[in-house]
């Protein structure tokens, strides 16, 4: 079992513009996860209005809606939250499957970090020991990645 460990530098969104968008399906989840990722950006001094906040009805809705802020030009990520949680059905593979591909061809096309920030779990049990129980906040983390890799990405392409 992998962990995460945030930067060793301090997080820093005083100067950036992030956009979070947050799926609806399993609500109680995709809320924890999004209060976790607020939190993280506020201390991280992201000011209030350099958040752009969009909910979509499931994961399947990420792709379009991340591509779709990222292509604006106004954003400096996009963190993506939501969680699936398997069934009886092949459905969990389509949805995770494609809602992860679909970000990371998001991502590539045009330049900008797209955090993949859902859960994909066998059990709503499992979920909730992502969202602040014993396998950390995986809302938190991805505002943490959200951070550090649009500094990043700023510093590699600026030319000063």
């Amino acid at each position: 079992m992998g962990s995460y460990s945030f930067p060793v530098e301090p997080l820093d969104a005083s100067s950036l513009r992030i956009a979070v968008v947050v799926s609806r399906f399993n609500d109680d989840i995709t809320g924890a996860l999004l209060d976790g990722a607020l939190s993280t950006l506020s201390e991280a001094g992201l000011p209030e209005e350099a958040l752009t906040l969009v909910s979509v009805p499931g994961a399947f809705e990420l792709p379009v809606t991340a591509k779709a802020l990222a292509s604006r030009g106004d954003c400096d990520a996009v963190i993506c939250l939501g969680a699936v949680i398997r069934g009886d059905t092949p459905h969990f593979d389509y949805v995770a499957g494609e809602a992860a591909a679909g970000l990371m061809d998001a991502s590539l096309y045009t330049g900008i970090p797209i955090i993949f920030g859902v859960l994909t779990v066998d059990t709503h049990s499992q979920a909730i020991d992502r969202v602040g129980g014993s396998e950390g906040h995986k809302g938190e983390e991805a505002a943490a990645t959200a951070i550090e890799m649009a500094n990043l990405i700023k510093r590699i392409t600026s030319k000063a």
